[in-house]
């Protein structure tokens, strides 16, 4: 017989909150009838300014089998926080779990590009990605690499070994679900093997933070200036240098002001 469930979710809380908070995404998408066009990311709602989807696209899951099956192989992969003497356990798997989120949705926008501009290929323009499972395929691939002995368990009775896992759900995953985006699957599994490889190192709770702050910003600023949401407290307007931005808070008759100085070729949005 098997731990106590709550015995489970003390050994695994980073990624008993991740999968909270996606079923509670979830539920939320469901009961207010959200369509995957609102919260996906594609390459068209991204040259628009839509730069917070690639967070919303990665929590989302309109399906409860998609939800499930994200779900089922994320908590499967939860051991990796009891991992410390690999170098990965709780602190490093939300650093890095940040990384997989922000990096594997850029790399995808960063392959639609290539396919559109070099192959002319227009479906990627529209196509739109929604899902954990870039995440899942990249803490997969880290496993791999990190404890090629360990196994992955999916709804309880399919074992796979981890040191295949990846490209096998690759497979699998595309055969069976015909909608499964292979390449937000792939760039997951190309950014874990960055990470696992040390290409991408040195995470640490300030560089965390820090990479938190900016992402908030970004996200805010993104939704304000995408008018997909309405901060009506917030606005961005000139002041006597057209290149410099302001931002004001509205009500309280406060200006923040940041002055900055122009770089030739860069234009701030």
């Amino acid at each position: 017989m098997g731990k106590p469930l709550f015995y489970e979710i003390l050994e695994k809380p980073a990624t008993s909150c991740i999968i909270g908070i996606c079923s509670g995404i979830w539920f939320y998408i469901q009961k207010k009838n959200i369509g995957y066009q609102h919260v996906g990311l594609s390459y068209e709602t991204a040259i628009e300014g839509h730069h917070w989807r690639v967070i919303t696209s990665a929590f989302s899951h309109i399906s409860v089998l998609h939800l499930v099956f994200n779900m089922s192989a994320l908590w499967s992969l939860g051991v990796i926080e009891q991992l410390d003497h690999l170098g990965l356990g709780v602190a490093n798997y939300l650093h890095y779990t940040l990384v997989l989120v922000v990096v594997s949705g850029l790399l995808v926008l960063g392959m639609y590009h290539f396919l559109i501009q070099r192959f002319k290929i227009e479906y990627f323009r529209r196509v739109t990605a929604v899902g954990y499972s870039c995440v899942v395929f990249g803490w997969m691939t880290i496993l791999s690499v990190k404890q090629p002995s360990s196994k992955l368990d999916l709804f309880g009775f399919l074992s796979l070994p981890i040191s295949f896992a990846p490209f096998e759900s690759l497979i699998f995953t595309s055969i069976i679900v015909p909608q499964a985006s292979f390449l937000g699957h792939l760039s997951g599994i190309i950014v874990g093997y960055a990470i696992a490889w040390g290409l991408i190192h040195g995470m640490t709770n300030y560089w965390a933070v820090s990479m938190l702050g900016w992402i908030a910003v970004v996200f805010i600023f993104s939704l304000k200036h995408s008018g997909a949401y309405d901060f009506s407290f917030l606005e961005i307007e000139s002041v006597t240098d057209p290149s410099l931005p302001s931002v004001r808070f509205i009500g309280n008759g406060r200006t923040l002001q940041m002055n900055t100085v122009p770089v030739e070729g860069i234009q701030i949005v």
